[in-house]
């Protein structure tokens, strides 16, 4: 137990939401009494031993608690523990609530039988943390839009000079294969014309507008041009799906942000189903302020990004087996 990750603000929220008392059980592994109409709140999960292991002696004793076990939690789905895969073995009753359903429907939506042309926005600091994503989707989309530091290997890997700039040299073959295939296959994985520079990463760093070729050893490219964010926006207006998962610089500081905003400015106007996950995507659709004019807006990082790898989430399958 540790007082930091205790559910006692989730509580109280929850009981405000409510209009009544919720109460925080503490230890409530060997049962809970709970009165007519009361509202108990188990605490963190994560404090039970076994849970990350997804052990069965847990997973079986917290199943005996339960007539129904409801699994919503799609920012989790993608792992295997007691309280998200487990449980739903032993429960009497397994089922997925509204918020786990909407989201599948949402991804199902978006990937399964997408409306055309279809683009997606992958954005980030690194290759390798999203290569898995970028292959299984530069497979089924029209356009493949990289962000962030992605871009910046594809553009190493274009043969242009990246400065100081976060890249991977190590992936510049693979960004060229991906990129050499999507052409085979009239696709298209589009590099910026133009990127914003600095010498510096910092909130006072001078920004520096310069054509992609126009980079010098020590630039880093922290942002898209405004070229390549009005041919990207026109891009994403004219899409019937798009899927967002990063940022295509560093829009925390307004001098890089530009070329995100662009881009979100796009999603808002755009008439096609629109899908945003990731955190730094979430922030970056509240600081621009779209969120009424994206279609839907995932709650999940690392499930979004396993269901668009074309991975089966274990919550998810579970629940199919036991449907």
């Amino acid at each position: 137990y540790a007082e930091e990750f205790s559910l006692t603000p989730v509580a109280s929220h929850l009981a405000g939401l409510l209009g009544q008392d919720v109460r925080l059980e503490k230890n409530w592994l060997d049962g809970v009494n709970v009165g007519a109409g009361e509202v108990v709140l188990c605490e963190n999960v994560r404090f039970n031993t076994g849970e990350k292991k997804d052990d069965d002696a847990l997973s079986q004793q917290m199943a005996k608690l339960c007539d129904i076990y409801v699994m919503d939690a799609f920012g989790t789905a993608h792992r295997a523990q007691a309280s998200t895969h487990g449980v739903a073995k032993y429960a009497p009753v397994a089922c997925a609530g509204p918020l786990l359903s909407g989201e599948l429907e949402a991804l199902g939506k978006a990937l399964d039988n997408p409306a055309r042309p279809m683009v997606a926005i992958v954005g980030g600091s690194k290759v390798s943390t999203k290569l898995t994503v970028l292959e299984s989707l530069s497979k089924i989309v029209d356009q493949l839009i990289v962000g962030g530091g992605i871009a910046n290997t594809f553009i190493a890997a274009a043969g242009h000079n990246v400065g100081k700039s976060l890249y991977e040299a190590d992936l510049i073959d693979t960004c060229k294969k991906l990129t050499a295939s999507a052409q085979e296959e009239g696709r298209s994985i589009p590099v910026p014309s133009d990127v914003v520079c600095a010498k510096e990463f910092a909130e006072t760093a001078d920004a520096t507008l310069m054509a992609t070729g126009d980079v010098q050893d020590d630039d880093m490219i922290f942002d898209i041009g405004p070229d390549s964010a009005a041919e990207l926006a026109e891009i994403i207006k004219n899409a019937g799906t798009i899927v967002w998962n990063g940022p295509v610089g560093v829009f925390e500081f307004d001098q890089f942000g530009e070329g995100t905003k662009a881009i979100a400015m796009a999603i808002a106007e755009s008439k096609g189903f629109s899908i945003a996950g990731g955190g730094d995507t979430l922030a970056a659709v509240s600081k621009y302020n779209i969120s009424d004019d994206v279609s839907y807006i995932s709650t999940g990082g690392g499930a979004f990004l396993e269901f668009l790898e074309g991975k089966k989430l274990p919550a998810v399958v579970m629940l199919e087996s036991r449907a």
